[in-house]
């Protein structure tokens, strides 16, 4: 389906009629597109028409092969699309981009004892999240006013141990915003039915707790234990302030998530409002490049497909605007809820007047964004054209992988490659290479060819040519080689890449003491101007090249000074060494016990007891074994 000068249509009959997924892959072998049809060939006909959309046809032109995948029904289609774009991230696929990333107030239920700490990042299972909030600091207020009533275990593992060792608990016990679970003030069973119920608040049924509160403290009252009493009267205050925070939307108690949409031609806002039991428990907001042509309703399908893969689905989601494929839509989140799930466009009520207020906080959002952008995009740009221009490139270095090397002597000695596209850090295109060039011998331009070498025959190895190999991250070919370090790093660089019959990648190196930028087979510097935006760029990317070098070599370093005398006990596997160390703390208290006490950890052989004693106690005698 390949041919050298573009795209060529395969034949009709070849197609199936069948449900299913399908991809464009560009000269690079890359994944550019992935899309979904009922009918794979009534779709993949509407590619090869004369009048396209300009997006797509720049889609069509850029793409080299074309491949796809028959399920067996839509809904299949559906999450296999989902998966491939999720695993390769096509170029020309719509994203929808987190504007911020919000902390949640998570609870680790899968914990023998569960804490409530905040969280960011991408979730992971076993933990319950609340939210996200706007900021960190909301999260810890409301924690705060919540532990008064459900003294859960906020502290660390590290810190949980060590409570648990000492029989001592930390200050949260005394003021009594943690039950002590640390020193056995309450078992894990009692812990869990303190969670359990601070879960249930934070989902958003508050009544329950609160007549209970109230029914306590009048029977505490009219027993005249008044201490009881203030205390009970306390958390009633505290989890009213709680509740007053979450906007009352809905005089139901249903669970329902709000989407609303701003945008132009270009780009698009989009924020969801989470409501549960009629309240707002939380909010997000999303901003996503039109690379297709799509329309407002196919761009709020899409978000509701990205946003419901990793959440969880509720029993309905308001939309501005009328769904394409909506029967298909809601089967899919039925199938992803385990029950029921509405998708429609309220008309009036109160949810039509809340769908209002979340379209015009995505107004807002998107006001703000197009602010940004214009700046960080126009930058970005200038930034791009200017250095194709000192350099001397035929197009823009839209692809940009910089190499440095860091030692310290012959030893421990890594290489790193960061990778800009676009002018901005992709960072899980980032390597780390360990040097294995001429160990025990000092020779940055041997090392700094190695790593060039390595991150180069790993790009033929996997069909930089076209060949059919398999697809990896080296596969994607850099525009231009920055090179740390001055004109020996450079030609050996330069020398690698000929070796390897490579002529096509631009090689420049920047070297620290002038800043000055060196090209092959010219003797003096490129002068780039102090203060350009194109030395800046070189300058940053160099920067962040040596900040993940030497992280790396930190961090070997660090790992080979403090190995254990433990390491080399015969039978001491890394599983007994956490064993040991969490059931005496240190090294120390492991050396000052007893051949016996170390046998009576769980799952510690006796006769590997008698190793790690031997170890740490080269110049005993047998007779210092017993206790």
């Amino acid at each position: 389906m390949r041919t050298e000068t573009g795209l060529q249509r395969p034949p009709p009959a070849s197609i199936p009629a069948s449900p299913g997924v399908y991809l464009f892959r560009d000269a690079d072998r890359r994944v550019i597109y992935v899309g979904k049809a009922k009918s794979l060939r009534s779709r993949l006909s509407n590619y090869f028409q004369s009048d396209l959309a300009p997006r797509t046809r720049a889609m069509v032109e850029a793409a080299r092969d074309l491949e796809w995948i028959v399920t067996d029904n839509e809904v299949e289609a559906l999450h296999l699309e989902l998966n491939l774009i999720k695993e390769h991230r096509p170029r020309y696929n719509v994203r929808y981009r987190d504007d911020k990333s919000y902390p949640y107030l998570a609870v680790t239920v899968d914990e023998e004892y569960p804490r409530a700490r905040v969280m960011r990042g991408a979730k992971r299972k076993g933990v319950r999240y609340y939210g996200p909030f706007a900021h960190a600091y909301a999260i810890r207020d409301t924690l705060d006013m919540l532990l008064r009533t459900f003294p859960v275990r906020t502290c660390s593992q590290a810190v949980f141990d060590r409570c648990r060792r000492r029989g001592r608990p930390c200050l949260l016990y005394d003021i009594e915003r943690c039950s002590g679970p640390c020193v056995g003030a309450i078992d894990a069973a009692g812990h869990r039915e303190i969670v359990d119920a601070l879960c249930d608040f934070l989902d958003g049924n508050t009544r329950p707790v609160v007549r209970r509160l109230e029914t306590e403290m009048k029977e505490a009252a009219a027993r005249q234990e008044y201490e009881v009493a203030a205390r009970l009267r306390d958390q009633l205050i505290n989890l009213r302030k709680v509740i007053e925070r979450q906007q009352m939307v809905s005089s139901g108690t249903e669970d329902l998530d709000v989407i609303g949409i701003a945008e132009d031609e270009l780009e698009a806002a989009l924020q969801v409002f989470f409501v549960r039991r009629g309240r707002v428990t939380g909010r997000k907001g999303y901003t996503v490049d039109k690379v297709e042509e799509l329309g407002t309703g196919a761009l709020v399908s899409g978000f509701i497909e990205q946003l419901y893969t990793d959440s969880e689905v509720p029993k309905q989601v308001l939309v501005p605007v009328e769904v394409p494929e909506r029967e298909l839509l809601e089967s899919w989140l039925s199938s992803r809820r385990g029950g029921r799930v509405t998708v429609r466009v309220p008309r009036r009520g109160e949810k039509r007047a809340l769908l209002e207020t979340v379209n015009e906080n995505a107004r807002e959002a998107f006001a703000q964004h197009r602010l940004k952008r214009a700046s960080d995009f126009a930058a970005r740009s200038r930034q791009l054209r200017e250095l194709q221009d000192h350099i001397g490139m035929h197009e823009a270095p839209l692809r940009i992988e910089c190499f440095d090397i860091s030692n310290t002597g012959p030893t421990e000695a890594v290489g790193s490659m960061v990778v800009f596209e676009d002018g901005l850090p992709k960072r899980s295109d980032y390597r780390r290479f360990a040097i294995r060039y001429n160990p025990g011998r000092q020779d940055d331009f041997a090392n700094m060819g190695e790593v060039v070498r390595r991150r180069f025959t790993r790009l033929l190895e996997e069909g930089r040519d076209g060949a059919p190999a398999r697809r990896g991250r080296f596969s994607y070919p850099p525009n231009l080689v920055v090179i740390d370090g001055g004109k020996g790093q450079l030609n050996r660089a330069v020398e690698v890449l000929e070796e390897l019959g490579i002529d096509d990648v631009t090689v420049v190196a920047l070297a620290k003491r002038m800043e000055e930028v060196f090209v092959p087979g010219r003797s003096d510097p490129v002068r780039i101007p102090r203060g350009s935006e194109a030395l800046y760029l070189l300058q940053r990317i160099r920067d962040e090249a040596h900040r993940f070098a030497l992280d790396y070599h930190r961090r070997r370093r660090g790992k080979r000074m403090t190995r254990s005398v433990l390491d080399d006990v015969k039978g001491l596997g890394p599983a007994r060494r956490r064993t040991l160390l969490k059931r005496f703390g240190s090294v120390r208290r492991i050396r000052a016990a007893s051949v016996e006490e170390l046998a009576a950890v769980p799952g510690m052989p006796q006769s590997v007891a008698e190793a790690v004693y031997e170890a740490l106690h080269p110049e005993g005698s047998p007779d210092r074994r017993a206790s």
